[in-house]
């Protein structure tokens, strides 16, 4: 598996950490893990992308479930935070906005404190 997944059901997170090429098998074990979730409590506040540089997809039809994956659940989440320093980021931040019902804030690799204090919207400052 290349898609490392944590949930953290307390506050509604989840944190996607891509490590190596993404494979159709990811994005259905990442379902696997928060649908349950997502069908107890209706939504995610939000999910992190946490990597340092965006791996890509193994396949095109690992892609396609990427699209699939992004599809059936970006309305059950309020937030997702790029936090990579891959300029794939900017780019997600810039094109997502106009596809997914998600708001979509790109953070440093380093920042991930920061993008999750932004998803449960705690001043950074």
């Amino acid at each position: 598996m290349m898609l490392k997944v944590e949930l953290d059901e307390a506050v509604g997170i989840a944190v996607l950490e891509p490590d190596g090429e993404l494979s159709q098998s990811d994005f259905k074990s990442a379902a696997e893990m928060i649908d349950p979730y997502l069908d107890k409590f209706g939504a995610l506040r939000g999910i992190i992308i946490h990597v340092e540089s965006f791996p890509g997809w193994d396949s095109f039809s690992s892609l396609i479930a990427h699209l699939k994956f992004v599809r059936e659940h970006h309305k059950k989440v309020s937030r997702v935070a790029l936090a990579t320093d891959s300029s794939i980021g900017s780019f997600a931040e810039s094109i997502g906005n106009h596809f997914v019902g998600a708001e979509i804030k790109t953070f440093e690799f380093s920042e991930l404190e920061k993008a999750r204090n932004w998803i449960l919207d705690i001043d950074n400052s």
